[in-house]
This record gives C-alpha cells, structure tokens and sequence, in this order.
C-alpha cells in the first residue's frame, strides 16, 4: 500500500498519454516547415545563426526526421526507433543550441532527450501498434 504499487495498473494508459502528447507536439511543432517554404527558410536562418554545418541540409533533414518521429510515436509504431530519433535529435539541440543558455532555456529540447530515451528503452506500451503487430 505505502508502496503505490496499485497504480501500476495505469502504466500503460500513462505510457499511451505521454506517446500521443509527445508525437502531437513534434508534428504541431515542425508542420509549417514541411507546409511553408518561407518558415522552413526561417529554420535555415536559425541553424546559420547557431553553426549548423549544411544549414540547407541539416534544417528539412531535422524537421522531417521530428515529424516522422512524432507521427511513429504516436502511432506506437516501431517506438524504440523513434525514441532513438527523438532522443539523437534533441542532443544535438542541446549542444549547438542550448548550451550556453542558463538550464531553464534547455528544458524543452532536454526533456525531449529523456522522453526519446524512455520510449527507446521502455517500448511503447501495451496499446501500440508495434504490439499488435508483434501479437
């Protein structure tokens, strides 16, 4: 009972929760780059700004990688590979973005590592795609 151990009966609507959310966010987030030729440039600008090597590369290839991610995620389709994605992704914004900023400008994108590492470590959870499909 002090133990909680109850709620481990909820493990997998939380692990469903923080999957939609997480995928939700990464698509709403990298939509309009995918949608918009002048906001995708704008994404070009910022990783210039920050010493992206291949800015013209790097901008469409980390906004595709981040909504394909996202869509997977919440799909709860080949998870452990998103999470991969997901977590390598926002590592690299952490050390060309972030870094120099105080901790709380890091928050976003950190999380994001560890969210990326918890789906590439733990799976997606019981409804999932990539449990169906396993059987």
């Amino acid at each position: 009972m002090l133990g909680l151990n109850w709620l481990d009966s909820g493990r997998d609507l939380s692990q469903l929760g923080l999957r939609l959310l997480t995928g939700a966010f990464l698509m709403h987030e990298t939509l309009d780059n995918i949608v918009s030729a002048a906001r995708m440039q704008e994404f070009v600008a910022f990783m210039t700004q920050f010493g992206f090597p291949a800015p013209n590369l790097m901008a469409p290839l980390g906004v595709w990688v981040q909504i394909i991610s996202g869509a997977l995620l919440a799909l709860g389709l080949l998870t452990r590979w998103a999470g991969l994605a997901i977590a390598a992704t926002f590592v690299v914004a952490v050390v060309m973005v972030h870094w120099a900023e105080p901790f709380r400008g890091w928050w976003p994108a950190i999380v994001l590592v560890f969210i990326g590492a918890h789906f590439a470590t733990h799976g997606p959870g019981r409804f999932s795609l990539d449990r169906r499909l396993a059987g």
